[in-house]
């Protein structure tokens, strides 16, 4: 079950899945989960919007991998974030709902 937190920052969102055992870094990871997508399951879900530049826009997932292992994936919204990776955590929220 997918739950969505409001959180102040970024930083504090991923603190608090840090203290739910959230504590791999899926961002260095994220070929694992464009490749075998349906063995991940998003948890928690966190959006955060800049006030001013959209550029600030961020969205923190929380993951569960069918192995047991848990963690954060941080999907940004500039130009050079990973777009790919983004749009199969989009996706599996959506299967998710």
């Amino acid at each position: 079950m997918k739950r969505m937190y409001h959180y102040a920052t970024v930083s504090k969102a991923l603190d608090q899945l840090n203290e739910k055992g959230f504590t791999c870094d899926f961002n260095r990871n994220a070929d694992m989960i464009r490749k075998n997508p349906e063995k991940f399951e998003i948890v928690h879900v966190y959006r955060y919007e800049g006030e001013s530049d959209p550029g600030d826009e961020a969205v923190v997932y929380g993951i569960k991998s069918t192995s047991g292992k848990k963690g954060v994936y941080v999907a940004g919204f500039s130009a050079d974030s990973d777009l790919e990776t983004a749009q199969v955590l989009f996706d599996l929220s959506i299967r998710g709902r």
